[in-house]
């Protein structure tokens, strides 16, 4: 009597289908939890790749000595990322880069030297909590008003501002219930004014970068156009 010998592969493939299924859900699942919904692997990629962004340029930071905030580049990859991403993408981007943080990953700046949700948190915890409203509301903004560089600019700025703010109003409680001698009013101007010429850079860079990225895709699809209608 003959032996069916496909039937062990017709059990292999469906195993294996489900397992990626279920390593897929596995990764989406805190996504999910806060709300952004169901979302496929090369969305998942995209997320983990710009919360890895973020997380190298919060480590390229340096301490002041006039305030637990240190200047970094991590505003502007939430500014960069803004702009290049669709709203629900850049706060689905960042809500993973905080549950990251939240759960003891090294993805937030060095100082203050603290981990986990002591840092989240912390002092500086204002200014993480608005990265993902900040960089939804850039994202929506710049495809609202339009997509060129002045809109980039105003949109970043806007998203900055928003992070300033939100930063300088957690900071100013904190220094209100801590041992630090500071008043409301000096701990807001500490925080948001002392970063305001850095943030100009940031802020017009990540929209001269924006910008550029978006002439080179519309360039290639112009090209590939082209290309297609002379054959």
């Amino acid at each position: 009597m003959n032996k069916d010998i496909s039937a062990p592969f017709a059990t292999i493939v469906p195993t294996q289908s489900i397992a990626s299924s279920a390593a897929q859900a596995q990764i989406a699942r805190p996504l999910r939890a806060a709300g952004i919904g169901s979302i496929g692997i090369i969305s998942v990629g995209i997320i983990l790749a710009g919360s890895a962004l973020a997380a190298v340029c919060a480590h390229l930071a340096v301490p002041l000595f006039f305030t637990p905030v240190p200047l970094s580049l991590q505003p502007f990859a939430v500014l960069l990322l803004g702009l290049m991403l669709s709203p629900r993408m850049a706060a689905a981007t960042f809500a993973a880069y905080l549950v990251e943080g939240a759960a003891g990953l090294p993805v937030f700046a060095p100082v203050p030297a603290t981990s986990g949700l002591a840092h989240l948190f912390g002092p500086t915890g204002g200014y993480l909590l608005a990265y993902p409203l900040a960089a939804a509301l850039i994202s929506y903004l710049w495809r609202r008003v339009g997509r060129g560089f002045w809109p980039a600019l105003g949109s970043a700025a806007l998203g900055d501002l928003l992070i300033l703010a939100c930063g300088g109003v957690w900071l100013a409680a904190m220094a209100h219930i801590s041992a630090i001698h500071l008043s409301r009013l000096s701990a807001t101007a500490l925080a948001g004014l002392a970063f305001l010429p850095g943030d100009a850079l940031k802020v017009a860079a990540a929209a001269a970068l924006a910008c550029g990225a978006l002439r080179l895709r519309r360039a290639g699809f112009d090209g590939d156009s082209s290309a297609e209608g002379g054959q």
